[in-house]
């Protein structure tokens, strides 16, 4: 019989084969591919988009852009003239003017930006673009506002005959000072509201159960695992739509299981919609993103620099994760939930066979659900097992700092007793290492790209939304897990098998993993990165335009 995963895998194969077939190879298919999917013209500027895309030799599919149309579709909500103003008026700015681009502040953010931008200057038309600075996102404007937002965005959606069409950017005056008198803004009103879960919500419709079940108030006891709210993203206990797996409108028990929900290190948010620009963002946030900047700037400690680990038959151990016990700011009342706690808690074999000889209740974690009917839990073997092939630790943690007295080298009063922290290990190190678990920080963990990279096989799970998203496909370029991890030792059992009673499929992990690295290598460059920002700015400054309802690139039209 086969396994859900077998399953799982055999869709992901079709739905890669059905993306590859909507490649565009002219700029005229790119063109009816795109009024096709966005029901309007593309931007002025459109045909000098695809010229550069083709010199970088990238695979145009029109899907792969799908995040911008999704992060600037409720603009159209909005005056242009307010959408410029709210830019202009923002404490960090990258202006273009006369096809240079350029910024006041001199934070590492910013700079990394401005030099992913300036690299596609020439091709930009005038406009501001204000940046998140903070790791965490920062706009979450009610879903009802969204939706009124939204029902303009369609009825903009006009085919205008070419004839009528404008296919020049409007030319801005000259960057102003923030405070100037010119601009007209509309108050933040930023708010540090805590637990965060009553502010991210407000972004889900009023009928789901993020909105309607109730808020907790205390995390000081074990957290609550309710998987049933798993059902919509999953099939027989696996993670079926990734994208569903990230929403968390459908799963309120996950407002006590993630530490950006639970205490974020820092809460800034306002309801007002504007154009904020990041790199990463929730299911409910409404910032615009961009590649992060640790993407752009290639840092070792993210990509494992050049070196991408040996062949598969080379590597030397099953799993391994290290990592700063983040995710946002853990107090002794309230780290239980913490994503990372706990799926470090969940490699610990001791505590796993307390837990099974019922010596001692697991205080942040559960055992895993008969759904994965595991052989080695019917032994009551899994902590042995899992002894067997995790290599997973903390290397720092991350200790409240209002603690007294100060703690020192990694430790924490109130978690060590249940963490033992270990010696950190380079990425370029673990890359010798097959199978890769990456856990959601303070925000999106950074070394995805790196771990998609290597020769090793990514297993992913997370909250946020990256600007590359809609180009992978999950069970085809890595493997997805559930953010309670109940699925995590199913997984493991699928790829290693359990001693003689259980095969294993090394060689369908392999093969996820050399897929998942030859994708990364053909579509997630640093030339798809500019790709995917030139593209979106063109659209960006036509939403930003006065004359926006009547612009477009229409050639091919009037040839």
């Amino acid at each position: 019989m086969d396994h859900p995963i077998d399953q799982l895998i055999k869709i992901a194969d079709k739905d890669f084969e059905d993306l590859l077939a909507k490649e565009s190879n002219t700029l005229n298919e790119a063109a009816q591919a795109y009024r096709k999917r966005r029901g309007r013209h593309p931007p002025p500027g459109f045909d000098k988009w695809y010229e550069f895309a083709k010199e970088n030799n990238a695979l145009i599919v029109e899907d792969f852009f799908d995040q911008i149309y999704h992060d600037l579709n409720p603009f159209w909500g909005l005056d242009p003239s307010s959408i410029r103003d709210e830019a202009a008026g923002y404490e960090m700015v990258i202006n273009i003017r006369n096809g240079n681009a350029s910024a006041e502040s001199d934070w590492f953010w910013t700079q990394i930006w401005l030099d992913m931008i300036q690299t596609i200057e020439h091709l930009l038309p005038d406009m501001d673009i204000a940046l998140n600075a903070m790791d965490e996102p920062r706009l979450v404007v009610p879903w009802e506002d969204i939706n009124a937002y939204m029902k303009k965005e369609k009825q903009s959606r006009i085919l205008s005959p070419a004839k009528s069409i404008v296919s020049e950017f409007q030319k801005l005056p000259p960057p102003v000072k923030r405070d100037d008198k010119s601009l007209h803004t509309v108050d933040k009103d930023w708010e540090d509201t805590n637990p965060y879960w009553l502010i991210a919500r407000r972004g889900c419709p009023p009928d789901s159960p993020a909105r309607k079940q109730p808020t907790l108030s205390s995390f000081d006891s074990k957290p609550v695992f309710s998987p049933e709210w798993a059902n919509p993203h999953q099939y027989q206990g696996y993670v079926a739509n990734s994208t569903l797996s990230s929403e968390f409108c459908h799963q309120p028990d996950l407002q006590g299981l993630e530490g950006i929900f639970i205490r974020p290190l820092t809460t800034s948010a306002t309801k007002v919609l504007f154009p904020m620009f990041g790199g990463s963002k929730l299911a409910t946030n409404n910032e615009i993103l961009l590649p992060a900047p640790m993407y752009w700037n290639e840092e070792e400690r993210f990509t494992g620099g050049d070196d991408h680990g040996p062949t598969w038959d080379s590597k030397i151990g099953p799993v391994i994760w290290r990592g700063v016990a983040t995710g946002g700011r853990n107090t002794e009342s309230n780290w239980k939930g913490f994503q990372r706690h706990r799926f470090v808690a969940m490699n610990n074999g001791t505590k796993l066979q307390r837990a099974e000889e019922d010596i001692e209740e697991p205080i942040n974690f559960e055992l895993p659900s008969a759904t994965y009917n595991l052989a080695a839990q019917k032994e009551k073997r899994l902590g042995a097992w899992v002894s067997q092939w995790s290599d997973v630790g903390f290397t720092d943690l991350f200790c409240n700092p209002d603690i007294e007295p100060e703690q020192k080298d990694g430790h924490c009063i109130y978690t060590d007793e249940h963490y033992e922290t270990v010696l950190g290990q380079k990425l370029a190190v673990q890359f010798y290492y097959k199978y890769l678990p990456d856990i959601d920080g303070n925000s999106f963990s950074g070394r995805y790209l790196g771990f998609l990279r290597s020769t090793s096989l990514p297993i992913k799970s997370t909250l946020w939304r990256e600007w590359h998203d809609s180009r992978l496909v999950a069970w085809k370029h890595f493997v997805p897990m559930d953010n309670r991890f109940g699925d995590y030792y199913g997984i493991m059992e699928y790829f290693l098998g359990y001693e003689d009673s259980v095969p294993g499929h090394d060689d369908v992990a392999e093969k996820i993993a050399t897929d998942g690295k030859a994708w990364a290598e053909k579509v997630l460059r640093k030339e798809d990165m500019q790709i995917y920002v030139l593209r979106l700015l063109l659209e960006y400054a036509r939403i930003a335009d006065d004359r926006r309802e009547v612009m477009g690139w229409v050639d091919d039209l009037l040839s």
